[in-house]
């Protein structure tokens, strides 16, 4: 069993594994990182050709992320950077994809796009079709266009809107998809009423299709900074007990990460260069890579040989 695991914590995020040169042997991600590294100790059901890299690992480093869409964007973020050799994929399966808001008079409404969008990205088209899908019932803006069929007119009866709602919808669309935290609440509060409703009626399957609307609806607007629509170069970097955590952000995207043994007055540097909205993010991860490596369950600096260095896998 990797000693140390246990300081982990049960919050998304992504995790790799070292083998004791200090070399890469695994990326992955996690809903609950301190359950997920440690079913590798456990029964490895369908990922037993994982049997030979689990008895190599001599470390685990990790970065704990504010929702589960954020640690799918850093993995596959990571992994498109350098895949290390028991990883099967280079990037990751869910498909990136964005949303458009029209609040124009003839044809206003949110669409999916698979080009860079207003708002995104997102990873997984399906969960976003049902966010869409969940925001076109109680914010049906596409319903106060100027050039409505005879069946969208009948919609737009039945939910109650005219051409006159067209500017507050739009605007509220657009504070959703921005994660504004009213907004948001306000949102889920409908779509949570709106199953509620169902399943009080017995249409126990549209509560159930609702339901998964909220689940995507919270996965939309989950927060998310491992990859964004601004194409900025940076490194974040924070610091605790003797271990200099730092984040490499290229073009939007945290691509890699790195973590090694430094004093605090050579930190400071790096850590005055941090972006002042990276700062808490950082530090909390700087804090998490010096307790697993005071723990021995991580590496603060790795190995070196007097010879030529060994490659990262790819």
């Amino acid at each position: 069993m990797l000693a140390g695991r246990g300081r982990l914590p049960n919050e998304p995020g992504v995790y790799r594994f070292r083998d004791g040169r200090g070399r890469v042997l695994y990326v992955g991600r996690a809903t609950q990182l301190r359950s997920r590294v440690g079913s590798y100790w456990s029964d490895l059901g369908d990922r037993r050709h994982l049997v030979r890299m689990v008895a190599a690992v001599a470390a685990v480093e990790a970065l704990v992320c504010d929702s589960v869409h954020e640690a799918a964007w850093l993995e596959r973020n990571v992994l498109e950077h350098r895949k290390p050799r028991w990883n099967r994929i280079r990037g990751g399966t869910e498909t990136p994809v964005y949303l458009g808001l029209s609040g124009s008079s003839t044809a206003p409404g949110l669409r999916l796009s698979y080009d860079a969008g207003e708002f995104g990205p997102y990873l997984g088209s399906q969960r976003v079709r049902l966010a869409l899908s969940g925001l076109h019932r109680i914010r049906p803006l596409q319903y106060t266009g100027s050039r409505l069929t005879g069946a969208e007119r009948d919609f737009a009866e039945k939910r109650g809107v005219t051409a006159a709602d067209r500017e507050a919808l739009a605007a509220d669309l657009a504070a959703i998809l921005a994660r504004d935290p009213e907004a948001v609440g306000r949102a889920r509060a409908d779509l949570t009423a709106l199953r509620d409703r169902a399943a009080a009626t017995l249409a126990f399957e549209v509560a159930g299709q609702v339901q998964e609307e909220l689940e995507a609806l919270d996965w939309v607007t989950a927060p998310q900074r491992a990859t964004s629509l601004e194409p900025d170069d940076f490194t974040a970097a924070g610091w605790s007990g003797g271990v200099l955590l730092t984040l490499t952000v290229r073009a939007g995207r945290i691509i890699d990460w790195t973590q090694r043994a430094c004093g605090e007055r050579a930190a400071a540097p790096h850590l005055a260069a941090t972006p002042p909205g990276w700062t808490g993010y950082v530090q909390r991860n700087a804090e998490l890579a010096a307790a697993l490596t005071t723990a021995g369950a991580g590496t603060a600096v790795v190995p070196r040989r007097r010879s030529a260095p060994t490659a990262v896998p790819r």
